[in-house]
């Protein structure tokens, strides 16, 4: 039995997976607020106590690096130790990922119906791909394709800096240099709470102006998805400018890091948030932004761009990994 997780600042999905005629099933599933938790320990305990389980073999991605078999996660008052669980929980072994690491070794069990295709690139293209995924962070995971099977490798490319491509954005840096008081990341415009900090932005530098009913709605609800819900909607004249400004950025972004790992094998936008917004992402905007990059944009064109829509992308990756380290360690045992 497998006990797989996906661990990141908003939510820790857990869950029990099985080999059922050659593809993995999820038998037990469960999501913890993850704020709501006193530690990953607790959450994990609270799971195995639930559905009494006897769990041999564990991997958890989580969002953050994963070094030494440990991880202090950025968006979350936690130190992980792989070591601590499995001596507090009573686990044979238990192996750490980056959570995007994790969503790059989910793609290998994901199925065509599992994506919504933005551009399908070159023909029969092959090559390294690459992840972007902007949720509670933003992460990122590359693929290293060796001439017959594709390797994730975890980034931290979140964190490096917010790129600005335009006037408008160049503004917005300079507002949150201002606020933040220093460094500013990718991340901090290119994630959940980076969408409200592009919305506020264009409150606060009256590009456009704030209705009361909204203001309203954000103090009883999650500022994010308002902002989200009410650009698609067109309801909010100024949530549809954030929305907007916010697809610009992804794109780019998304064209960068496709560049930085030479993608020709594709691009696969993952996360919480692109599914939300898919029919902004279906529109020219984004694909517009991926591909202007000047004397490489024709390279770009060749690159497939795949939307995940499968939310335990995450979940499967892991239970993959750990599938590939029990199988490992039953023929060691053999030998």
């Amino acid at each position: 039995m497998i006990l797989a997780g996906d661990i990141g600042g908003t939510s820790a999905r857990l869950a029990y997976f099985e080999l059922r005629n050659g593809r993995l099933a999820a038998i037990a599933e469960r999501t913890y607020r993850s704020r709501e938790q006193a530690s990953l320990e607790s959450a994990i305990g609270k799971f195995i106590t639930e559905q009494k389980i006897k769990v041999q073999i564990a991997c958890l991605g989580i969002a953050g690096p994963i070094r030494d078999r440990k991880v202090v996660t950025p968006n979350l008052p936690w130190q992980i130790d792989a070591a601590i669980l499995e001596r507090e929980l009573g686990i044979p072994h238990v192996s750490l990922l980056n959570d995007l690491e994790a969503n790059a070794y989910g793609l290998s069990e994901l199925v065509e119906s599992d994506y919504a295709v933005l551009a399908s690139g070159a023909p029969r293209a092959v090559g390294n791909q690459a992840v972007i995924s902007a949720g509670t962070g933003l992460g990122e995971a590359g693929l290293y394709w060796d001439g017959a099977a594709h390797h994730p490798f975890p980034c931290e490319g979140g964190h490096a800096d917010f790129a600005p491509t335009n006037d408008l954005q160049v503004e917005l840096l300079r507002h949150l240099m201002k606020k933040i008081g220093g460094h500013v990341s990718i991340e901090r415009v290119l994630s959940g709470p980076g969408l409200y900090n592009i919305y506020q932005f264009l409150r606060d530098t009256s590009k456009a102006e704030e209705e009361s009913w909204l203001g309203e709605e954000m103090k009883a609800q999650d500022p994010s998805a308002l902002i989200s819900q009410h650009g698609l909607s067109g309801k909010s004249p100024l949530c549809a400018m954030a929305l907007d400004v916010f697809i610009d950025i992804y794109g780019a972004e998304a064209g960068n890091f496709a560049l930085k790992v030479m993608a020709l094998g594709g691009v696969y936008v993952g996360g919480g948030i692109a599914p939300k917004i898919l029919p902004k992402l279906q529109q020219p905007r984004f694909l517009q932004a991926f591909k202007n990059k000047g004397r490489l944009g024709a390279l770009l064109e060749q690159m497939a761009v795949r939307v995940i829509l499968n939310d335990k992308t995450a979940l499967l990756g892991a239970a993959h990994v750990a599938l590939s380290h029990d199988s490992i360690a039953s023929e060691a045992a053999i030998r």
